[in-house]
């Protein structure tokens, strides 16, 4: 699938606008504060509901402005349009092929996206909350039922946390606990292992260190998930929630056996980061499925000229629709763009 046409409103800086985007690469180009990255993220809202810059979408609308909209047309028959608003008194609100959403799972399984930006180290510097939600989206684009499985889990450990703050029994709310989580952690392992060849590709396309991704399922694998839920219930009930579980997975990173956070530079990061993102991105669009929609902001930051060659080296590898962000039409060191726009206060142009 790509996104054929962007109607952005309210959304920061970014005046009311229209942009008609190209299935292949797409360049926009603009001064840093222009607004540029306002446009991948309202790409990114029609994929995945949230921004990928701030957890609060309020902070999203314009100042002086009483929401936000987002519409996008693709050339997908199943799929049409999209939509995203944020009011501040009514809310969220999605729409897909014209109705309502009833969750914004619905939005990632209608469009794909995925984003390389400067903010990708996280994924390998800070805690898990980034490499979960890494791991989940690709485990959702290639795994039947992930998502009814996990909101299922979700409701079990709202119930067992709930009777651990009022100081009751959880044990009822165990043996669907240790259902739900066996399954979605018989899912995710199955994600990490198709996704080994493609991590292996990319990562010696980008890096070229010996990184190695283990998955961590939430739990010692000394004990089954009922086992641990019964040894650590009286801990589990002196602070109120549940601290084993599928909720309480990671993805490590090593390099000889060491955390790769402690390993990398900043840059060495951010390429690692982007391995994980792209490595994510093939999977999801491999064995005849779509391929994601990928973003790619400012591509040069915290890289050299070389590292930087090499990340768009690999890029243009990928198949799908590609938007990238750089200063000039010619930052982005891409051959030449298929369409190009440029952002200057706010207000967009087609080159």
């Amino acid at each position: 699938m790509s996104l054929l046409a962007l109607e952005v409103e309210g959304l920061r800086c970014l005046s009311k606008t229209r942009l008609e985007l190209h299935p292949h690469v797409n360049l926009v180009a603009g001064a840093n504060g222009a607004g540029k990255t306002s446009i991948l993220e309202a790409i990114y809202l029609l994929g995945r509901g949230r921004s990928f810059r701030t957890r609060l979408t309020e902070r999203l609308i314009a100042h002086q402005a009483d929401g936000l909209r987002v519409f996008g047309r693709t050339d997908d028959p199943t799929y049409p349009t999209l939509g995203f608003a944020f009011d501040r008194k009514e809310g969220l609100r999605a729409r897909v092929a014209g109705r309502e959403a009833q969750s914004l799972a619905e939005l990632s399984v209608a469009f794909p996206v995925q984003i390389v930006d400067p903010g990708i180290h996280r994924l390998v510097e800070e805690g898990p909350a980034y490499r979960r939600r890494w791991l989940d989206w690709g485990v959702f684009h290639v795994e039947p039922g992930f998502v009814s499985t996990w909101a299922d889990y979700s409701r079990a450990l709202k119930q067992r946390n709930a009777a651990l703050k009022m100081g009751s029994d959880p044990g009822a709310w165990e043996p669907e606990l240790v259902r739900l989580g066996m399954t979605l952690s018989a899912a995710r392992a199955r994600t990490m292992a198709l996704l080994e060849p493609h991590w292996g590709q990319t990562l010696a396309a980008l890096l070229g260190e010996p990184v190695t991704l283990s998955y961590y399922q939430g739990w010692s694998q000394e004990r089954s998930l009922a086992e641990t839920l019964a040894a650590t219930r009286e801990r589990d009930l002196e602070r109120g929630s549940t601290g084993s579980g599928a909720h309480r997975f990671d993805v490590q990173l090593r390099i000889d056996g060491r955390s790769a956070r402690e390993v990398l530079s900043r840059g060495q990061q951010k390429l690692l980061g982007a391995a994980l993102a792209l490595a994510m991105a093939r999977l999801a669009g491999s064995e005849g499925r779509r391929p994601p929609t990928l973003l790619l902001d400012d591509p040069a930051a915290e890289l050299d000229p070389e590292h930087t060659q090499a990340l768009l080296a690999e890029i243009r590898t990928m198949r799908g629709q590609l938007v990238v962000t750089a200063l000039q039409p010619q930052g982005a060191q891409f051959a030449t763009p298929d369409r190009a726009f440029h952002v200057e206060h706010g207000r967009v142009t087609t080159l």
